[in-house]
């Protein structure tokens, strides 16, 4: 889940408002419109929501949070700050192009699935998620192509997570949110050696976590995931890191080096640029902080009213 993203995104609350459509040329030279759809799921009030300056382009929000957005005509295009900064990680996990195993828990409108079936052909990928009802309307409005090599499955990520096969992904992707916060059982240091358990020995998993100042969450998730792996990382924009403000934080871990210097030159260029933190600042910043056991897991701090929005 994004926080406030400031890429102008005032299209989709005139498709919220006005039942705005996006229009294009039909065979037949009439107007097909793209109208917002909105169904009840097992957890929540899901809303598809047309984008009125991109042709097949679509935002995902649950209970009025943005979740997910896709473009189906140009599925390497990544909206939210926190994907991008995602994309350049699986971006440079294996050469470009080659395919990859990657166990995604959490699923919202499938955007990086989508983008990894794009950039990576015959990449093998799961999907997990809890609601199955979100799956279905995704997938409903929003098809996956022909021979993507995407598997969806309804169920809670760490009891999934817990039955998948050793040494089998190459990738992991943390993305799951129950309503505005990380579940309790998906941060603690039982969650974090089933991710190593099932990941290949140079794989890395990747998290979308979110914090502010004093970052007790992300230290004890640092703390937790650095009890497990020998490497860490975290990508974040700057004011977020120096506590200004409730924000996105991408965290790395893997056995293997992490090219952080690479990383923050790409970050460094994005619109909204980003730092990267590794090595002896980010021990630093975990100081003594310890890791989060399952008896003592507790959910993501809740955001400040505001923090996850549209606009």
């Amino acid at each position: 889940m994004p926080t406030r993203s400031r890429v102008p995104l005032g299209a989709f609350a005139r498709a919220s408002y006005q039942c705005a459509a996006v229009r294009s040329r039909g065979d037949n030279g009439g107007v097909n419109e793209s109208i917002p759809v909105v169904r009840a799921t097992e957890y929540g009030t899901a809303r598809l929501m047309p984008d009125v300056d991109r042709e097949r382009a679509w935002l995902l929000t649950v209970d009025g949070a943005p979740q997910s957005y896709v473009d189906l005509d140009e599925p390497t295009y990544l909206e939210f700050e926190y994907t991008r900064r995602l994309g350049y990680v699986l971006d440079a996990v294996a050469e470009a192009g080659a395919a990859l195993d990657v166990l995604h828990l959490g699923g919202g409108a499938l955007t990086l699935p989508r983008y990894v079936a794009a950039t990576r052909a015959g990449s093998r990928q799961d999907v997990v998620d809890a609601d199955r009802g979100l799956l279905d309307l995704v997938t409903e409005h929003l098809p996956l192509a022909d021979g993507a090599g995407i598997a969806l499955h309804a169920a809670d990520a760490r009891s999934w997570l817990e039955g998948a096969p050793g040494d089998s992904a190459d990738v992991i992707i943390g993305d799951v949110f129950g309503g505005s916060r990380i579940p309790a059982h998906l941060t603690s240091l039982g969650y974090a050696r089933e991710a190593e358990r099932v990941l290949r020995g140079d794989g890395m998993y990747l998290a979308n976590l979110a914090d502010s100042a004093p970052f007790a969450f992300l230290r004890s998730q640092l703390a937790t995931f650095g009890a497990v792996f020998e490497e860490l990382a975290v990508i974040a924009e700057p004011g977020v890191l120096r506590g200004r403000r409730f924000g996105n934080a991408v965290l790395i871990a893997s056995h293997r080096p992490i090219d952080a210097g690479a990383l923050a030159r790409r970050t460094a260029a994005d619109a909204f640029p980003a730092r990267v933190e590794h090595g002896t600042a980010l021990r630093e910043f975990v100081g003594g902080t310890r890791p989060v056991g399952d008896a003592d897991a507790v959910p993501s701090p809740e955001p400040p009213g505001g923090a996850f929005g549209i606009g």
